[in-house]
């Protein structure tokens, strides 16, 4: 393994060489040195709030065990997804009332957690009032990201409409119940959209107003595809087939695929598979989706074929994302770039040994093999 050193100055690189300093105060030979991956997309937030239901925490707590989370699976940068849903109640889950308190407590809490924490707002594009929340929400510098989402069955992820009936099934419905439930769901969400495209430009214009990145969700076909791109969106989450896939890559749009997926080798809702996607040539970026700690593992998992090996893998979780949402200051080791930097292991599943951000070490893993390895020994 080649080896190297860098110095930190006031939270940045300030210096890198080919060999050994002589003057090292962290020592990390036998690992490597990564940038710090960068998350554009984690669920985890609603479950640090409410880890079972109606079992709900203080949201310092919450947010304290999310950031222990991020920075001990070697995440930097992270954007909490917050979603805002048509169809829920006052005190339910990704109602207006409770998304909007949880990004009002990350922004309140951000300089007191170790993690650079953002902020992504998910929006279904059958909620009308959601040009009012996004409009209030990007006004007031709350969200830094916003995806568009449509989880109306029969399209989406949800397009196989024969895999919710088996779901309802196995709940106890009979198939008559099911269907008839699923049907009604449908039609609910047809008669609240309102005139769902008008929401949509309506969404789309004021996040370019305030500067806020916009990616679509779930996307199914090169139809759907093409309608996110003239609404100004750079970033196709989670494309659902290999040809919303390829029309996504070819309208210049940057697909992003979860971790989970890629580490797995299959969606768990039987939609693309992340490394289908990568052989094809289409994968960009890798997000959390629901699991941090599952980014570096998948990483090592496309490093195994990736034309630029292990460093092309890498970019997916760290320059790319961090390019594509204008994160200029980070995503690779570079003098004059954020001191946003991992000690890890690249065998087996990978293992993060030390997470520094802006310079400082904020994760160390005290385990028997870290002190093995000498990890931290000046």
């Amino acid at each position: 393994m080649p080896m190297g050193a860098l110095r930190i100055e006031e939270g940045r690189i300030a210096e890198l060489r080919d060999t050994p300093a002589p003057d090292t105060h962290i020592d990390g030979r036998g690992l490597y040195l990564m940038p710090g991956l960068i998350d554009m997309h984690g669920d985890m937030i609603e479950h640090a709030v409410s880890p079972r239901t109606g079992a709900d925490m203080p949201m310092e707590l919450a947010l304290r065990n999310l950031d222990r989370l991020l920075k001990v699976a070697g995440v930097t940068t992270a954007y909490a997804a917050v979603s805002f849903h048509p169809k829920m109640r006052q005190e339910q889950m990704r109602s207006y009332e409770r998304s909007k308190v949880m990004l009002k407590a990350l922004q309140k809490m951000r300089l007191e957690l170790s993690v650079d924490h953002k902020a992504h707002a998910r929006f279904e594009v059958d909620f009308p009032r959601a040009f009012d929340i996004v409009e209030e929400l990007v006004g007031a510098g709350m969200i830094d990201l916003v995806s568009l989402m449509d989880h109306t069955p029969g399209q989406g992820q949800v397009r196989d409409l024969e895999r919710l009936i088996r779901v309802r099934l196995e709940e106890g419905m009979s198939r008559v119940a099911a269907e008839a439930d699923i049907a009604r769901d449908i039609q609910e969400r047809k008669s609240e959209a309102g005139d769902a495209l008008e929401t949509l430009r309506r969404v789309t214009d004021a996040c370019k107003r305030g500067g806020v990145h916009l990616a679509s969700h779930d996307d199914d076909t090169a139809e759907k595809v093409a309608l996110m791109k003239r609404m100004g969106v750079s970033i196709c989450e989670f494309p659902v087939t290999l040809e919303a896939a390829q029309a996504g890559r070819d309208a210049g749009l940057l697909t992003v695929m979860g971790a989970p997926n890629v580490l797995r080798g299959q969606s768990t809702s039987g939609n693309l598979s992340g490394r289908d996607a990568h052989a094809a040539g289409l994968l960009d970026m890798l997000a959390a989706d629901y699991l941090p700690s599952a980014i570096l593992p998948a990483v090592l998992v496309l490093a195994q074929t990736d034309p630029g090996g292990l460093p092309g893998a890498l970019q997916k979780a760290t320059l790319t994302p961090a390019k594509s949402l204008g994160l200029d200051d980070r995503g690779e080791i570079a003098v004059g770039k954020r001191a946003d930097l991992i000690l890890a292991s690249a065998s087996g599943v990978g293992v993060v040994y030390a997470t520094f951000v802006e310079g400082r070490l904020v994760y160390q893993d005290g385990s028997p093999s870290a002190r093995a390895l000498g990890v931290m020994a000046a």
